[in-house]
């Protein structure tokens, strides 16, 4: 299906074109036709002699209906301008091209209605001279008249060749379906509709609407139930969990974690304005309308600040006017998620900023680089894709480089917190998170290389000595040890030498002796030493067996035998009495 919606001056007969077009009535209020006015949105559509569907969104022309005629065209990806041969261009027509141009619209058809009232032939040539300086270019043109059905053919042939021209949308992105009505059918629920312009709805999938998740529990397009509807097309979703009175025009559905909502908005302006930007705007963006306050930033570099936050992604364009003139001014989202601006000059380095930063993918590494750190999804969700050579470490995204540069510094954090903790084998990992200014204490894992390494919720460096005269007390012990391997100190004699609990937590961390019990140190390697040695035993045996064949104290033989016990090396039986794994 194609979508295109029609755009011109009030009366200039575009509702009967859409008519004489699809056979169907494209005003849905008594109103409307009474009036003969398009005040709302109108929907009609048909199969053209090719095949192909096209659906119109047929939008108001009166200028006091201008906010519903940007709802209806802001999603679609064609215009049909609609200008009459007997009464030619007109402000109304100028402002809804002025629309278009600020979109960047750039696929187009112009229909110049009434043929059957005047010659069509100037006003064509006028209209196309006028359009080749906006974005649409070179536009071509048919001359129609819905009332005799003179030009039709031509005219379905021109519209045939347009839609052939649109750029394919994407079935696999994410969903943004701006809501442009909200009702409700009898036994079926609250249903919406919109255009979708990007991916693909079934029933059965679950979106986000403002702060909940909401299902679809059916699909409609042109009137017809589908299993399933991709981009470009018109489409009504009957939604479960919802009441209509909690859905406006504007609201968005979105793909879940696709999408950031955002009230501050950083934009360049498509045409910079000669002179000053009023301080109080609206905004329109798909069918959305809100108030901003808008804060210049240098040159074409524009800060909205939203009153009501909306679903806005980098590239995206919206428009900008201000209320009670003609002006519409079109502006590229650049950022939607801007640094805060305090100190003095920093709004004017944040334009020039801007005012450099490239598009794509280039745009991308320069936002990363200006982030240094952020989450992957929350990176993507802002409409940026990854740039190369980015690093990826869990959920965090890091700019090209920064991983490198992060790791060399961990050793000085290192050196630093040892010199102050002499007895502690190495920082804690959240010292060395806010040393680093890391948003995650899981990226310290990331950045720590040999030989350096995480033990114990600890950055540790497995060659770190002790201090010097710990260490020449330690190095005591494990001669005496080495002479008789059950020979633990008493507590009294380990504190006359200098050892007292930090100090010995200390050589248990650096691996060179093993906590037993709160006094009973040994040396690394006892477990297998205590097993050669209960190995001669009968099997089973008792812990006075143990100490005669250890050689050794009942302060030194109960607790390593519970030791040996909780370390697997031997088992416990019933009977208090022990046998070897």
């Amino acid at each position: 299906m194609d979508v295109i919606a029609t755009a011109g001056h009030v009366d200039h007969g575009k509702s009967a074109l859409v008519r004489a077009l699809t056979g169907m009535e494209p005003d849905r209020w008594a109103e409307e036709r009474r009036r003969g006015l398009t005040i709302d949105l109108g929907f009609a559509w048909a199969a053209l002699p090719s095949g192909r569907t096209v659906a119109v969104v047929d939008v108001p022309g009166h200028e006091r209906f201008i906010g519903n005629m940007l709802a209806g065209i802001g999603s679609v990806p064609a215009a049909l301008l609609v200008v009459a041969a007997d009464d030619g261009w007109s402000a109304q027509t100028a402002e809804h091209v002025a629309v278009l141009d600020a979109l960047g619209v750039r696929h187009a058809l112009l229909a110049v209605t009434k043929a059957d009232l005047a010659d069509p032939a100037p006003v064509l040539a006028d209209v196309r001279e006028r359009l080749t300086a906006t974005s649409m270019g070179a536009v071509p043109g048919v001359a129609v008249s819905a009332l005799t059905g003179a030009g039709m053919p031509e005219f379905t042939a021109a519209l045939e060749r347009l839609l052939a021209d649109l750029p394919a949308p994407d079935p696999a992105a994410p969903v943004r379906l701006w809501i442009d009505r909200a009702f409700t059918i009898k036994g079926a629920g609250t249903v919406v509709t919109g255009t979708l312009a990007a991916g693909s709805v079934a029933p059965e999938d679950r979106l986000r609407l403002g702060d909940r998740d909401v299902v679809v529990r059916g699909v409609q397009s042109l009137g017809r139930a589908v299993e399933r509807t991709q981009a470009t097309a018109r489409v009504a979703l009957n939604l479960r969990g919802i009441a209509v009175e909690e859905i406006s025009r504007g609201d968005a559905l979105l793909t879940p974690g696709a999408f950031r909502s955002t009230a501050e908005v950083d934009v360049s302006l498509v045409v910079p304005v000669e002179d000053r930007l009023p301080a109080e705007a609206v905004v329109h963006a798909g069918s959305a309308t809100v108030g901003a306050r808008l804060r210049p930033l240098g040159g074409a570099v524009v800060r909205l600040r939203l009153e009501a936050a909306l679903p806005l992604r980098v590239g995206d364009r919206v428009l900008v006017r201000e209320p009670g003139t003609r002006r519409v001014l079109g502006a590229d989202v650049r950022d939607v998620d801007p640094p805060v601006l305090r100190r003095r000059g920093a709004a004017r380095q944040r334009g020039a900023e801007l005012a450099a930063q490239p598009d794509g993918a280039a745009g991308a590494a320069a936002d990363l680089a200006r982030r240094r750190i952020v989450r992957t999804t929350d990176f993507t969700a802002m409409g940026w894709p990854v740039p190369d050579g980015a690093d990826q470490h869990g959920p965090w995204l890091l700019a090209p480089g920064l991983a490198d540069a992060l790791a060399a510094r961990v050793p000085d954090v290192v050196t630093r917190y040892r010199k102050l903790r002499p007895l502690e084998p190495g920082p804690p990992v959240d010292v060395v998170r806010r040393a680093l200014d890391l948003p995650g204490a899981d990226l310290v894992q990331a950045l720590v290389r040999p030989p350096l390494a995480l033990r114990d919720g600890r950055v540790v460096d497995g060659g770190a000595d002790l201090p010097p005269e710990v260490q020449r007390a330690v190095d005591a012990v494990r001669a005496r040890l080495a002479a008789d391997s059950f020979a633990a100190p008493e507590t009294p004699e380990l504190a006359a030498a200098g050892l007292g609990p930090r100090e010995l937590a200390a050589a248990v961390r650096s691996g060179q002796l093993v906590r037993i019990a709160e006094s009973v140190y040994l040396a690394p390697g006892i477990a297998e030493v205590a097993r050669a040695a209960l190995a001669g035993l009968p099997q089973p045996f008792t812990v006075s067996q143990a100490r005669q064949a250890w050689g050794t104290s009942r302060r030194v033989a109960v607790p390593l035998m519970e030791w040996l016990d909780a370390h697997g090396v031997t088992a416990r039986s019933p009977d208090n009495t022990r046998r070897l794994r």
